[in-house]
């Protein structure tokens, strides 16, 4: 170690943040030990070596956002992100995606308002080859015309997708920076608009890269398994001789002048199931000393079912059906947020002076000590999980140098968060959240907008200042892809490194509980799983939602707690601890600490074994999913996955879809009879991962659950899962003034346990099973129809199915049709070619890595795989298993999964714009109306 950390401190300065403990009840932090040092050509390099991972995780963040979107070009960056993936003078197209995601990796990037960051994480025998790739397209990338067009109609799909096609898409994604600022640049929506995306040219693009992609604008952070010395060698040789332009970076220098009074606006929208109201305020810049104060003030108003406002509007008031804030930490002064989606029949003013008496609460007195040390626990305890893989340390990371202007802040602001006192947070409301300040979004439905009503329209204000770009042609270099024989090949990769699956010490308790330890010592928390082998396919007719529901009142009421004491006590620990239902099982999930372990596991212990169920919890919890609902049955893609589960296994046990009609008719009796027939420990598994030694493990299952008392009865026979729905159909559901359709495919294909999963698993990894599968690439890549193209394949005990999935402007609906028939029958029609198959099972490989490189992701990888009647040693063998899949294998099962004529087609949207084509072409498609959609039935009619 002594001999490492020299040849370190010869390439880098070490820098490590203070390990703190300024309190008596703060917590003790591992700092980040992170290298850093700047090349001469500016370039910013972090690197965070860690030698317990197999992966490595490479990200490049630049300094330009939102806010540098030129005049007349909102959401310009963001279309910039998207052109960054396409070529550059060595790489053609959709190269980059085959160095990360074709080896087992992912990438992706994201823009904000004052940066963009681009990430990738692969097997760490790659990192060279991405570092020459990410240099490639800092240096010479290339934008033409079909690149510029193509990806420009992909961001038109995203802003259909994300603020037309939801119902509170405009709120969140438009209205809320367009009412916060009248002069900063944050006022214009990163996502832009469509008629500014349709306005930028190729040439803006060219000055936009020319202007601020260049190394003394950028940030390099590596963090994962390497050796910095290599490290150091290979930045220098790829990075090292990218020019610095000798030109200064425009930046945004102008302060949003201060509000002169509060403001109140009304909107309406179509397809809105629920009106919502937001609330919002000036905030300070990341730097300001009230940051750290503002987000433990963020934390007690909306972190956890113990906060504020989800206490009192959505517990004890019953007015929302959820709540939310926003506060974003940005290098300039921003916005403070917070709003409710209101219940079912509550008024938005009702909304309005709930969230407002939230305000004045805050700004009258101090917290509590108690809510002040859960949130301070609960922002600790996430960022220790941030801190468990190479992708979150070196986000983490990157964050802080960008956001704050300072690597040391990622640690430095933990310790100032846990120094806010109570009286810190009430002067900080005080000072920001203030009556004059204030602006009052209401957000109804268009429909229920009174005649001669008033509806304000909302737009980015027109006195907003946006950046200009002055740069000459000559000062616009202009990169063509080389020849392919010309071109520099990228390094080749290095030794492989496996992923680490820890050795899993199993044990079944006295009562037949079956217990599995599988310990990861690397940072102090624990994850535990806790699965019951039963689940909504075993709901009763008529009341499909009981195990859904059951599950969900676990946590709402056990021992001697009522919900609010559970929720305080989780939170209180820094814990999280929830719990949900499948259709084979349900799980409560348990995260904490591992100094706290004895404290979280008695309270995993009394929700899943002492559950009250006490009747006005249940109506709670029924109105909150009946609010679920109806918002899901507004959103093209979740209604259209209700139908889909209706005509793959009709009234089967597969089939049930939780609707008012079921939800409604399970009482009390029926939960707590679900619970008492399923919820027993011979029916149940217990998974605990983390920092924890097999002997500590098993010691706490035996505290916590060795007790656990099996019932003399046997347990209920399980559902015929095996049943299968009708013959195939096509089906339109008409959902009027809808932003987009979403078109869906599916069809029966097989059991976990099926001899024929894995050739199934890898068809369907070819078929759509990440960015590079066949769907993306036809539906998205090339012909820019949709944001997100691909298909999944379910996991069941009986047979799951292979569903696709794409969303699309309305008008190319039919178009998409055609294009995913097209590629079901392609898939079992012919070959897979050689190096197209050894990608896709790479994704694969490499997804279950990075599952597995979590606590949390251990224990539920470990838990499935006990929940499907599979061994320990089928976990260890799931590499040898995906790789043991022949092309001849997979041919055959998708000649059966993904053969049109055996797969039910679904298009949800607005219908007057493309049934009639639709049905040119099917003429045995059918149309049902949204509001005649029956799925308590079989026949949806």
């Amino acid at each position: 170690m002594r001999a490492l950390l020299s040849l370190i401190c010869l390439a880098f300065a070490l820098s490590v943040g203070p390990a703190f403990t300024q309190t008596p009840s703060a917590v003790a932090v591992a700092p980040l030990a992170y290298m850093e040092r700047t090349l001469p050509n500016g370039l910013r390099v972090y690197a965070l070596p860690n030698a317990d991972t197999a992966t490595v995780s490479v990200q490049v963040w630049y300094k330009v956002g939102s806010k540098d979107d030129p005049a007349g070009r909102s959401g310009f960056a963001h279309l910039f992100e998207h052109i960054m993936f396409k070529a550059t003078e060595n790489m053609a197209p959709e190269q980059f995606d085959r160095l990360t995601e074709d080896v087992g990796g992912f990438n992706n990037a994201s823009t904000w308002d004052d940066f963009t960051n681009y990430y990738a994480v692969v097997p760490a025998n790659h990192l060279e080859r991405i570092l020459w790739a990410e240099a490639d397209r800092m240096r010479s990338l290339v934008v033409q015309e079909e690149f510029f067009k193509s990806e420009r109609d992909v961001v038109k799909e995203e802003y259909r997708q994300g603020i037309l096609a939801q119902p509170y898409g405009r709120l969140f994604g438009l209205y809320l920076v367009q009412t916060a600022f009248q002069k900063h640049p944050y006022g214009r929506p990163g996502i832009g608009s469509l008629e500014d995306l349709d306005a930028a040219t190729i040439d803006d693009v060219r000055a936009f890269h020319a202007t601020y992609y260049r190394p003394d604008n950028a940030v390099l952070v590596v963090a994962g398994r390497f050796e910095p010395a290599q490290l150091n060698a290979w930045v220098d040789q790829y990075f090292g001789k990218i020019t610095r332009p000798n030109r200064p970076i425009p930046r945004v220098t102008l302060v949003e002048p201060a509000r002169t009074g509060p403001k109140e606006y009304s909107t309406f929208a179509p397809n809105v199931p629920l009106p919502a109201a937001l609330v919002h305020y000036p905030a300070p810049a990341a730097t300001h000393p009230d940051t750290p104060a503002l987000m433990v003030l963020d934390a007690i108003l909306s972190k956890g079912e113990s906060s504020r406002l989800y206490q009192s509007l959505v517990y004890d008031q019953q007015i929302a059906a959820d709540i939310f804030t926003q506060f974003e930490q940005q290098q300039d002064a921003t916005a403070f947020a917070l709003g409710a989606i209101l219940s079912e029949g509550k008024s938005v003013d009702e909304g309005v002076t709930a969230l407002l008496a939230e305000v004045a609460r805050l700004r009258r007195q101090n917290v509590t000590a108690a809510e002040l040390d859960e949130a301070k626990n609960q922002i600790i305890t996430d960022a220790l999980e941030n801190r468990e893989t190479a992708y979150g340390r070196a986000y983490e990371l990157a964050d802080a140098v960008i956001r704050f202007g300072d690597a040391r802040r990622a640690d430095t602001l933990l310790a100032d968060i846990q120094k806010v006192k109570a009286s810190d947070i009430r002067r900080a409301a005080r000072a920001w959240l203030r009556d004059n300040q204030r602006v009052v979004i209401r957000y109804q439905a268009e429909e229920t907008k009174a005649a001669g009503a008033r509806a304000d329209q909302i737009a980015s204000a027109a006195t907003i200042e946006a950046q200009k770009l002055s740069l000459s042609k000559a000062d616009i270099p202009l990169f063509a892809l080389a020849l392919e024989a010309t071109r520099q090949s990228p390094p080749n990769p290095g030794a492989a490194v496996s992923a680490r699956i820890p050795a899993i010490v199993e044990r079944k308790l006295s009562n037949g509980l079956r217990v599995m330890i599988a310990p990861n010592r690397n940072l102090p928390l624990i994850s535990a799983d806790l699965r019951i082998l039963t689940g909504s396919s075993a709901d009763p007719a008529g009341k499909a939602g009981l195990a859904g529901l059951t599950a969900d009142l676990v946590t709402k009421g056990a021992g001697d707690r009522n919900a609010t004491e559970i929720a305080q006590a989780v939170e209180a620990l820094g814990a999280s601890l929830s719990a949900g239902a499948g259709p084979d099982s349900a799980t409560v999930s348990l995260t904490t600490r591992a100094d706290r372990a004895d404290a979280a596991f008695a309270l995993l212990a009394d929700v899943a074994r002492k559950p009250t169920f006490a009747g006005e919890e249940l109506d709670r919890q029924r109105q909150q999913a009946l609010d679920g609902l109806s918002v899901s049955l507004r959103q093209p893609r979740a209604l259209g996955g209700f139908a889909m589960t209706r005509l793959v296994y009709g009234a089967g046990p597969y089939g049930g879809v939780g609707t008012e009609k079921t939800l409604t008719a399970v009482q009390a009796n029926d939960v707590a009879g679900f619970h008492k027939a399923h919820w027993r420990p011979d029916n149940s598994l217990l998974v605990i991962s983390g920092d924890v030694s097999p002997e500590q493990g098993l010691a706490l299952a035996e505290r916590f659950f060795g007790d656990w008392a099996k019932p003399e009865g046997a347990l209920p026979a399980e559902p015929p899962v095996a049943t299968a729905g009708a013959a195939p159909r096509a089906l339109v559901i008409d959902l009027p003034e809808s932003g987009q359709a979403a078109v869906l495919m599916g069809s029966r294909a097989l059991s976990r346990t099926d001899a024929g999963f894995f050739p199934a698993l890898v068809a369907n990894s070819v078929l759509g099973g990440g960015y590079s599968a066949r769907l993306s690439q036809e539906i998205r890549i090339k012909r820019g129809l949709s944001y997100g193209a691909g298909s999944g394949l379910q996991a069941r005990l009986g047979p799951g199915a292979l569903i696709a999935t794409a969303q699309t402007k309305n008008e190319s609906a039919v178009e998409v049709v055609d294009l995913m028939r097209s590629e079901f029958a392609r898939l079992g029609s012919e070959p897979i070619g050689k190096d197209e198959f050894t990608a896709r099972k790479a994704a694969l490989i490499g997804a279950f890595g990075r599952d597995v490189e979590t606590n949390s992701g251990l224990a539920a990888q470990v838990s499935a795989f006990a929940a499907f009647g599979l061994n320990m040693d089928r976990l260890r063998s799931y590499v040898a298993d995906i790789e043991a899949v022949t092309p001849q294998q997979v041919g055959a099962a998708a000649s059966t999964l993904t053969n049109p004529a055996n797969a039910h087609l679904i298009v949800v949207g607005d219908g007057r714009k493309f049934f009639d084509a639709l049905k040119a072409k099917y003429p045995s498609v059918e149309l049902i109306g949204v509001d005649a959609l029956n799925l308590d039935s079989a026949t949806l009619k």
